[in-house]
């Protein structure tokens, strides 16, 4: 039977190399996070991107080490210039990879409802954006690339029933 210490209290800087190795060969999830705002009228605020088709969610890429709530402000606040108290999670998605992408971690945080005074300070701050629009459902549905109405929805089904919703991009996976 080996009595010894196990190697991370005999020497603690081999046993955080011995870790770092292990983390350099984890994969690494690209990760985005998006955020519902909805208007008085519950219409859902979308943005037109200029580098994609389609509108999308405001929101955007993580970077390196940064938790998804905090990615959720920071990109709002990049793009429509308005610092927005980040709510509750509403939805994560689990992209396949596609085309030259990996996969894709897609978190939907609940961004409230927009008193008339706060929609009136949005101003596009991004040059990547070409219009912002609260819409309907049916307008958003129209606008929205099939994947992110599905996430727009699965977010607006947890807003009414109190739980986070996970999709998965695969058809059928269960």
């Amino acid at each position: 039977m080996n009595t010894d210490p196990p190697l991370s209290e005999r020497d603690p800087d081999a046993w955080n190399r011995h870790l770092a190795e292990g983390n350099a060969r984890q994969a690494r999830k690209r990760v985005c996070a998006d955020v519902l705002i909805r208007d008085a009228h519950d219409r859902v605020l979308l943005v037109d991107p200029i580098y994609k088709p389609g509108w999308d969610l405001p929101g955007g890429m993580a970077e390196a080490n940064e938790p998804p709530h905090v990615t959720a402000r920071r990109e709002v606040h990049e793009e429509l210039g308005i610092d927005l108290a980040i709510g509750p999670l509403l939805s994560v998605e689990w992209v396949a990879p596609h085309g030259p992408w990996d996969d894709l971690l897609a978190f939907v945080f609940d961004g409230g409802q927009l008193a008339p005074a706060r929609v009136q300070e949005i101003r596009i701050q991004d040059s990547e954006l070409a219009a912002f629009e609260f819409c309907d459902d049916a307008l958003a549905r129209e606008r929205l690339p099939q994947s992110m109405w599905r996430r727009v929805a699965a977010a607006r089904s947890a807003l009414v029933g109190g739980q986070v919703r996970y999709l998965d991009d695969r058809p059928h996976w269960w």
